[in-house]
């Protein structure tokens, strides 16, 4: 994989990981106009994304609590946007924490328990909606009636990397081989 991964999207060579607004799909939405070109298609929110990258630094950094402050500044996230997140995650069972001078965050399962899909559901409800609506709860007449079966089956697909991959397989980077193989094909970046 090491040969397929463009060095500013691996970890530890350009600072913290910035994943890209297209990381993951995480709505139908219009892309953006500010988005680079290569980033149309495949979103993911910010609060997704700095969830991920959260949750990632405490499974690497083991038992025992992480200052929230300490992870804004590893990963570059605002620190009450951040503090905001881990609430949910607190409340979603996949964080806990500490207040006071020992205080801090840690996970409250395994990292090889939490899935990347429990983490985006956490922070933003179900991986896949069409205008904010399940893709089973989507009729279409007339020529678009198949794009139901479409949502279902990308759906399906990003269920399929999502639940498949934990924070254990994103902290140690080493990823579940079904993963490398799809990372490995150059189509795949673009």
């Amino acid at each position: 994989m090491a040969g397929a991964t463009p060095p500013a999207m691996r970890p530890g060579l350009a600072g913290p990981l910035r994943a890209p607004c297209c990381w993951l799909a995480g709505s139908l939405r219009t892309p953006d106009e500010r988005c680079a070109p290569h980033t149309r298609g495949m979103r993911l929110t910010a609060r997704a994304d700095y969830a991920l990258r959260a949750t990632a630094e405490l499974a690497a950094a083991g038992p025992g609590p992480v200052k929230g402050d300490r992870i804004a500044a590893l990963q570059g996230i605002p620190v009450k946007f951040l503090e905001s997140i881990l609430a949910q995650l607190r409340r979603a069972d996949i964080v806990r924490s500490q207040r006071g001078a020992d205080g801090g965050y840690w996970l409250a399962r395994p990292a090889g328990e939490v899935s990347l899909a429990q983490v985006i559901r956490a922070v933003e409800g179900p991986l896949i909606n069409v205008r904010g609506r399940r893709p089973e709860d989507v009729a279409y007449g007339g020529a678009a009636t198949s794009l139901q079966e479409v949502w279902i089956a990308l759906r399906a697909n990003e269920r399929a990397i999502l639940e498949s991959v934990t924070l254990a397989h994103v902290a140690s980077g080493e990823l579940p081989a079904r993963v490398e193989e799809l990372v490995e094909d150059p189509a795949a970046w673009h």
